[in-house]
């Protein structure tokens, strides 16, 4: 299997880096975490117009019509550079939801506003007691006269506090069913907060949210099989950034190991902590590979247990290496590096957080198991 990206992935992916490397350094991150909107309205406008929101989505809204693999690069300098902007929300999974969901009215009302920046969205999905069970939606929606009431409570909704427009998982007389509702709606409350790995995150509640007959996504009673397409999608790009993120981790460690000295010489000498480092770098290797699975099938895969099952094959390795490569670069660097002036202690959180993110490795493992 060819694992290099071809030119022109290569080219976009070059770009997006040298963007980040010259207006995301990390000490104008911190000033966009310090902020009060929490992030960069500015970066997220150049980001738009290097056309990296419009990549997944169908020429015929402004998009590119790319794929995973073509997200998959621009996602690792993602990665390295500890984005906080809503990318992952907006672009790989309301969006796709959207897409791969919604009526063309929608789709022709959403995509193209998505796509030139104008519009960020977030999936509120989550509930307590879930634990990854994308069935476990207690969220109502009934009907009335002139639409759809929505009452329930959503948990951590990545993105929430910047969406523009949620889109709404809620349980009808059908079954579970999409709905996509102003955030500024009447009914509609979100509670802000921010999470470990610096993203802005909230809770969603629903008190009686009235919404229109057009607000429905989808058909009524059948979008579990929408939610885990959409959500494998986002899996997929999210073991990409973890590997971005991995990298700088080695990079950084393999730097300081060269650097520090212990007893007169650099502590990269001590083979002990070289047989440590080359671990590392092996799951960074694997992590890598698996990613490029779940990439490709998240594009390719030949029907849906195919997808899934590869899918978690690739999000229980990136789990994995998730724990092991920032576990171990923090406890190489020693005490400082879990200081906040350091990079490493921030790719650490976010390395962490990903390996929870749309399942941990232990849901992921009864996920394959059971399509096994």
């Amino acid at each position: 299997m060819n694992f290099d990206y071809n030119e022109e992935q290569q080219l976009l992916a070059e770009s997006v880096r040298r963007f980040l490397a010259k207006e995301y350094d990390f000490e104008k991150r911190r000033k966009v975490v310090a902020s009060a909107e929490g992030w960069s309205a500015e970066v997220w406008a150049q980001l738009a117009e290097m056309g990296v929101t419009g990549i997944p989505f169908s020429t015929e809204y402004g998009g590119f019509g790319g794929s995973a693999v073509d997200l998959m690069g621009v996602m690792e300098a993602f990665g390295d550079a500890l984005l906080v902007e809503p990318y992952l929300p907006t672009v790989g999974l309301a969006g796709q939801l959207v897409a791969r969901g919604g009526t063309e009215a929608q789709k022709k009302a959403v995509l193209p506003r998505l796509v030139e920046g104008k519009l960020r969205l977030a999936f509120a999905h989550s509930e307590k007691g879930a634990r990854y069970n994308p069935a476990h939606v207690q969220t109502k929606a009934i009907r009335t006269g002139s639409g759809w009431q929505l009452s329930g409570e959503k948990c951590v909704v990545l993105g929430a506090p910047i969406a523009d427009s949620l889109v709404v998982s809620a349980r009808t007389e059908r079954g579970v069913s999409l709905f996509l509702l102003d955030r500024s709606a009447p009914g509609v409350a979100v509670s802000p907060f921010l999470t470990l790995d610096e993203m802005r995150a909230g809770e969603v509640r629903l008190a009686a949210a009235k919404a229109g007959p057009e607000a429905l996504l989808g058909a009524e009673g059948e979008a579990l099989a929408l939610i885990e397409e959409a959500t494998d999608f986002a899996t997929a790009l999210v073991c990409s950034e973890a590997v971005g993120a991995m990298k700088f981790a080695c990079d950084t460690t393999l730097e300081y190991l060269k650097t520090r000295k212990q007893f007169g010489v650099p502590i990269g000498t001590f083979q002990a902590l070289q047989h440590r480092m080359v671990d590392m770098v092996i799951s960074y290797e694997q992590a890598k590979s698996m990613a490029c699975l779940a990439g490709s099938k998240a594009d390719s895969a030949a029907d849906a247990r195919d997808r899934a099952r590869s899918i978690s094959a690739a999000k229980i390795k990136i789990a994995d290496a998730c724990r092991h490569i920032s576990q171990e670069a923090i406890q190489l660097h020693g005490g400082m590096g879990m200081s906040e002036e350091l990079k490493v202690s921030h790719t650490f959180r976010r390395l962490t957080m990903i390996a929870q993110q749309f399942g941990d490795a232990d849901h992921h493992l009864a996920r394959f198991a059971r399509l096994d």
